[in-house]
């Protein structure tokens, strides 16, 4: 299966744990929510590059009460939302795109549902495109995030992304 064709991209410089956060936070805060169909955002890079860390931000600021986890064991973390749901998973261990489908995933594809997907490239052959791809990467001490659109969902919200952190910008200065 090719990947999907990219329809935007825009790429911002993580100095640490803190703007990784902020970055997820203002995810959360552009959102399309509630949606008429599932939103996907897939999270890769390299281990510790700040999947978890950026997921677990999005989910706070949106409102999610309970401790967030780490769906590294579980696979699976599931969180009400006020106006639907997260589905947070983590790929990383599944050793064929077909034990996905043992997680019951299908029921979660959904209006109101907001699907978080680390480590997609070990499911693509059983996961839809997604609205988002996001890559971490290390570079020097920090990272880069290269946020991708894949949807046209995924333009407006990358869209909204792009003027709040201009907008954050701004107003450091």
């Amino acid at each position: 299966m090719s990947a999907p064709a990219t329809r935007l991209s825009r790429q911002w410089p993580l100095a640490d744990a803190a703007q990784t956060q902020q970055l997820g936070a203002a995810l959360a805060r552009t959102c399309p929510w509630p949606a008429p169909e599932a939103l996907l955002l897939f999270l890769s890079g390299e281990l510790g590059a700040g999947k978890t860390t950026l997921a677990a931000a999005l989910l706070d600021a949106l409102g999610v009460p309970e401790t967030i986890r780490s769906p590294s064991f579980s696979l699976i973390e599931i969180y009400a939302l006020r106006s639907g749901v997260a589905v947070h998973v983590d790929c990383y261990r599944l050793a064929d795109a077909r034990e996905l489908e043992q997680l019951g995933l299908r029921e979660y594809f959904t209006a109101n549902t907001l699907m978080l997907i680390e480590w997609p490239e070990q499911a693509a052959s059983a996961l839809p495109q997604p609205d988002l791809a996001l890559h971490l990467a290390f570079a020097g001490a920090g990272r880069i995030c290269t946020v991708s659109a894949r949807s046209s969902a995924g333009e407006s919200w990358l869209g909204q992304l792009e003027q709040q952190l201009i907008m954050s910008d701004v107003n450091r200065d």
